[in-house]
C-alpha cells in the first residue's frame, strides 16, 4: 500500500515527540552545557594584596555549583564573630532539609547537630542537606538566606554575581541558575581567608559524621598533594562543568586560584595545581631597601659618637691645648717684632 506524504510526515513527528518525551531531562539539557576545555575562565591572585598574577577570561559568567557554599561559610563565620551565633549552637533538621538531594550526609527530620558539625558537612562533604539546615536555622527559610548571600555579595563588590540557591544545585523548573565569575569568586575567597577558622574546615580531608557512622571525604583532591594547599572549595554539576577555588600558603605568601567550567575533574585539578605553582613563581620578590633619611633628627647624648672631637671630654682638653699653644706662639712673635723695631 502506498503511503501519502502527509501521513508519513505526521508519523515521523509523532515518533520524534515520543523519543523527546522519553529522553531524560539532563540529556535534553546536555547541549546547553557551558563547560569548556580547559575552562571557561580563571584567575590567580596574591591573597594578601589582591594583586592579579594571572588571568584568562576572568569576567566570564558561569555556574558556580557547590563553590558558592563558601558564601554560606562566610556569612556564618561573620555571625559567630559578631556574637549572633555560636559554633556549639544546636540545629534541628527540618523536613525540607532532609529531602535535599545531591551530595549529602543524609540528615533525618528532627535530628540535632551543632553548627560546627554542619559546617564540616557543608565544606568537607559539600552536603546540600547541611546547607539547607543551616540556612533555615539562621534565616528562617532558604529564600531568606539567599537574600543574605546576595546582600553580602554586593557589599564585597561581586557585581556579576546572582545567587538563587543556598547549595548550588541545578535550578529547579522556573528557577534561575546561580551565576558568578572567576574574578568575583576571588573576591569572596579573599574575604573568607580573613577568618582563619575557615581553614579548619577546608583543610580537612576526612572526618566522621553521626558518631562515626558516616565518613565525610573532601572533594578537593589537591589537599595533601600540592605543597601548602589547605582549601577552599570545589563544585560540579553537568551543565556547569567542574569548578574550584584553591589556595596554598608557602612561607609568608598565599595564592588563590579560581577555575570555572572545566570539562573534567582531572583537567580541573591539574590546571588548579599548575596555576598555584605559577602564582608562587609570579609573586614579586620582596627586597628590603634601607630608607634614605634626608633630615635626620639630632642625636641624643646616649647616641652621640664616642669619637666626637668637640663634645667628648678628651676632645675638649685637646682643643684647649691647641688654643693655648697658638696663643703662646702669637705672643712670642709679637715680642720679637717689638724688640726689632
Amino acid at each position: 500500500m502506498k503511503l501519502k506524504f502527509p501521513s508519513v510526515l505526521a508519523g515521523g513527528m509523532i515518533v520524534v515527540l515520543a523519543l523527546t518525551a522519553a529522553t531524560p531531562e539532563p540529556a535534553r539539557r546536555k547541549s546547553s552545557t557551558i563547560a569548556r576545555e580547559p575552562y571557561v575562565g580563571m584567575i590567580v591572585i596574591d591573597a594578601n594584596s589582591g594583586q592579579i598574577l594571572a588571568a584568562d577570561n576572568p569576567d566570564a559568567k558561569a555556574y558556580p555549583a557547590s563553590v558558592l557554599k563558601l558564601m554560606n561559610l562566610l556569612i556564618i563565620l561573620e555571625k559567630i564573630e559578631a556574637g549572633a551565633l555560636r559554633l556549639a549552637d544546636k540545629v534541628q533538621v527540618t523536613a525540607e532539609a532532609s529531602r535535599i538531594g545531591g551530595s549529602q550526609v543524609y540528615l533525618k527530620e528532627h535530628e540535632i547537630f551543632t553548627i560546627d558539625d554542619l559546617l564540616y558537612a557543608l565544606i568537607v562533604q559539600s552536603a546540600n542537606d547541611a546547607a539547607t539546615a543551616l540556612a533555615i536555622h539562621i534565616a528562617g527559610s532558604k529564600e531568606g538566606f539567599v537574600e543574605l548571600m546576595n546582600q553580602r555579595a554586593r557589599e564585597l563588590g561581586m557585581k556579576a554575581t546572582e545567587f538563587h540557591s543556598i547549595h548550588g544545585l541545578p535550578p529547579a523548573s522556573g528557577q534561575k541558575p546561580d551565576v558568578t565569575t572567576p574574578r568575583d569568586l576571588a573576591r569572596l575567597a579573599r574575604e573568607v581567608l580573613k577568618h582563619p577558622e575557615a581553614l579548619r574546615y577546608s583543610a580537612t580531608r576526612e572526618r566522621p559524621f553521626r558518631n562515626d557512622a558516616f565518613i565525610m571525604r573532601s572533594h578537593n583532591h589537591l589537599l595533601g598533594r600540592v605543597e601548602g594547599c589547605d582549601g577552599l572549595k570545589t563544585g560540579y554539576f553537568s551543565l556547569a562543568g567542574y569548578s574550584s577555588i584553591v589556595t596554598a600558603r608557602r612561607g609568608a605568601n598565599r595564592i588563590i586560584a579560581v577555575i570555572m567550567g572545566s570539562t573534567s575533574r582531572n583537567l580541573r585539578d591539574a590546571k588548579a595545581a599548575e596555576l598555584l605553582a605559577k602564582g608562587f613563581l609570579l609573586m614579586p620578590k620582596k627586597i628590603e631597601v634601607a630608607q634614605h633619611v634626608t633630615n635626620p633628627p639630632p642625636l641624643s647624648a646616649a647616641e652621640e659618637p664616642a669619637s666626637c672631637p668637640l663634645r667628648c671630654p678628651l676632645g675638649k682638653i685637646g682643643m684647649a691645648i691647641v688654643v693655648l699653644a697658638l696663643a703662646a706662639l702669637g705672643l712670642i712673635y709679637f715680642l720679637r717684632r717689638r724688640s726689632t723695631i
